[in-house]
């Protein structure tokens, strides 16, 4: 007698239950649990690393990261104003920009700003303007679309009214569009923010003091010295105390916003 699909759904989960079950009982008995602890969740390494990882790396990685969105932040407004300017030069240089900045890997920016440009017009750039400039430039070109989007939500009624009331088109815009266009984008701006954090890692191809180390580098440096992997593992765990809690901002001022979408192309592509 065939069996009906809800009693062979039912089968297929328990069926999926119990592979899971005996994964997980092959896992107890087979590990080799002392090396695993040693390699994984060494309490002597992972205490060496305090407080310096917190007081110093996931501080600087926090500094990082609010010093690229911010630039980041500033350049995209420009960049989406000009995107939607009717001066047609300024939609173009607008335009190659973001395609450029899009189109290109963080670490080769990163690279280009903290060691190219020295090295070709002999100055020097410390590490945090560094950073700031290379995230900036590339978080602006991805914050520059989601504005533009989110300028272009705004209902136009808004826009008429403000004018109707004698406002030129500079006040309306700065006064009117943008601060509703914000509200409309915060959650993928929170988004970015995420993504700018992780980026943040790339810091360590530039070369730093102690005093400078980010979450990576102080995770690699002492994955060298201590031949552990729980230096990588506690510097994960300090990008999610990051991550995390802006993953629920996101979705909380998602809810707040409406839950509105906005059409961006780099909704659909994946940084690199």
């Amino acid at each position: 007698m065939a069996m009906s699909k809800r009693k062979r759904a039912q089968v297929i989960r328990w069926v999926q239950y119990g592979i899971l079950v005996l994964a997980v009982l092959a896992l107890v008995v087979f590990a080799d649990w002392g090396k695993l602890r040693h390699n994984f969740f060494n309490l002597e390494v992972a205490g060496s690393m305090f407080p310096d990882v917190i007081t110093v790396a996931l501080v600087n990685t926090v500094i990082y990261t609010a010093m690229g969105f911010g630039f980041g932040l500033v350049l995209a407004v420009v960049l989406a104003l000009m995107r939607l300017s009717q001066v047609r030069a300024y939609r173009w240089i607008s335009g190659f920009y973001i395609e450029f900045f899009r189109g290109l890997p963080a670490l080769l920016v990163i690279l280009a700003v903290g060691t190219g440009v020295p090295i070709a017009f002999g100055v020097l750039i410390d590490k945090y303007t560094a950073i700031m400039i290379a995230l900036g430039l590339v978080g602006g070109a991805y914050m520059a679309e989601t504005l533009r989007a989110g300028i272009q939500a705004v209902p136009r009624g808004q826009v008429e009214a403000a004018r109707s009331l004698g406002m030129s088109p500079g006040r309306t815009t700065v006064t009117i569009v943008i601060p509703q266009a914000f509200k409309i984008i915060l959650p993928p701006l929170t988004n970015e923010l995420i993504l700018l954090t992780k980026d943040s890692s790339l810091a360590l191809f530039l070369g730093a003091s102690i005093a400078e180390y980010e979450l990576t580098q102080f995770g690699r440096v002492a994955l060298n010295s201590s031949q552990s992997l729980t230096p990588v593992l506690i510097a994960g765990f300090c990008y999610l105390i990051i991550t995390i809690p802006l993953s629920y901002l996101s979705r909380y001022l998602e809810r707040r916003t409406g839950g509105a979408k906005i059409s961006t192309p780099e909704s659909t592509e994946v940084k690199a």
